[in-house]
């Protein structure tokens, strides 16, 4: 984005040159007040899946780039607006979700952030808070009376998700309709019990964020900020952290430390650099020199990336394991002990399909999904390409190595097991 001044905070000037910073309402001044002292800035993460994905690791890497600079970083889990569902970069109404089912995502979402943020109670030490607590004290017409007097209908209908799906004849329930104000009512509400004036978001949140800056100013009466960072789309479009196969989990129990490795090292030529900004905590100087190789040295920058965004979610000592099993399979033509491996019984195998292996192994999500990919010729196993999705797998007992694409993995079958 384009600036008329000249950041003097860390804070400013680290997201501005690391690609955080999409929009905000007023830069400059949250450049001063970053200056003054410690300030609380905040992201809502919704509790739709058990693991965040690599799609949402932009927001993650901004709390952590706002607490290397000083300042507190808040965690807000959506316990009580995933109950509605935000409709911001939807077309149609999510899935309605029961307490049960919340709760168990929210265990699994928290994992992901302790190794990028510091927990505690400093004043630069990270917050884990929950809107439940106080979205669901709220009866309904104390809602409306201490917050949607706030708000106009006319304001509300020019929100862009609200007129798309208004143009494009798509329902917006009077229930999703709601959502704008509860998480307007959230940043109220972290101002009022621990000083937050920052949210951050996607850009798709950016009328939400609006609102609850116009919240606070109208309670409270003071100025808050806003900033949204890009969608981070690959240089072909495709949005990140979307596969072939599905979601890059932040979980290792749904993506393996190597396969998050292969992930980052299979990124396109014209992304490195970007990439090494946003998800690495490599200086300036040394991501301007990687992003300047050229030719087949730009695959060494690849590889920095990969076993550096690696080491940042599952420690170095997975990053190296995950680096050195990349290295045996693609470049000493030897299986690794690294490499993932998938059990199957003898008895299991024998009368497994192709096509059913391929979904054991976690190359595809479903049958449909394995013969579309054995179709276009992307599945070997032990080197040999499987044309036919239906024939029965023909490997005998012992180490396999399984290949889709670039992304390869062991088949370990265990003679005798029932």
């Amino acid at each position: 984005m384009q600036l008329n001044f000249t950041p003097k905070s860390d804070l400013v000037r680290v997201l501005i040159e690391r690609g955080h910073v999409y929009q905000a309402t007023n830069l400059a001044g949250l450049d001063a007040a970053a200056l003054k002292g410690p300030i609380s800035g905040y992201i809502g993460f919704d509790a739709t899946a058990e693991s965040l994905h690599v799609g949402n690791l932009v927001q993650i890497m901004t709390l952590r780039r706002l607490q290397q600079t000083g300042h507190r970083p808040i965690v807000l889990m959506g316990g009580g607006t995933t109950k509605v569902g935000d409709p911001s970069d939807k077309t149609a109404q999510r899935p309605l979700l029961g307490d049960q089912d919340i709760a168990a995502n929210i265990a699994g979402i928290r994992r992901a952030f302790t190794p990028f943020l510091t927990f505690g109670e400093g004043a630069a030490e990270a917050l884990m808070l929950n809107n439940a607590e106080w979205l669901e004290k709220l009866g309904y017409i104390e809602f409306l009376r201490d917050y949607g007097v706030h708000f106009t209908i006319n304001k509300m209908l020019t929100l862009e998700f609200v007129k798309s799906r208004i143009d494009n004849e798509q329902s917006l329930t009077f229930l999703e309709f709601n959502y704008m104000l509860m998480q307007a009512a959230d940043f109220l509400e972290l101002h009022r019990r621990v000083g937050c004036t920052l949210q951050f978001g996607g850009s798709e949140q950016w009328g939400n964020i609006v609102n609850g800056i116009d919240l606070i100013r109208r309670v409270a009466g003071v100025e808050a900020f806003g900033v949204t960072a890009p969608l981070v789309t690959t240089s072909s479009g495709v949005k990140m952290g979307k596969t072939v196969a599905g979601a890059v989990w932040l979980n290792a129990d749904l993506l393996s430390a190597y396969d998050y490795w292969q992930f980052w090292r299979n990124t396109e030529d014209a992304d490195v650099g970007r990439f090494l900004r946003l998800f690495t905590d490599l200086s300036i100087e040394e991501i301007a020199r990687l992003e300047a190789l050229g030719g087949a040295e730009i695959n060494e920058a690849k590889k920095v990336l990969a076993s550096e965004a690696t080491r940042l979610l599952h420690g170095p000592e997975a990053a190296r394991a995950a680096a050195g099993a990349a290295k045996a399979s693609f470049e000493e033509g030897r299986l690794s002990e690294d490499l993932p491996a998938v059990e199957v019984t003898s008895q299991q195998l024998a009368g497994m399909s192709n096509t059913a292996l391929m979904v054991l192994a976690g190359f595809a999500t479903s049958n449909s999904d394995a013969r579309r990919q054995i179709a276009g010729g992307g599945f070997r196993i032990d080197g040999r390409k499987v044309a036919d999705a239906n024939a029965l797998v023909a490997i005998s007992d012992g180490e396999v190595e399984l290949r889709k694409g670039n992304a390869r993995k062991r088949l370990v079958v265990t003679p005798g097991r029932t």
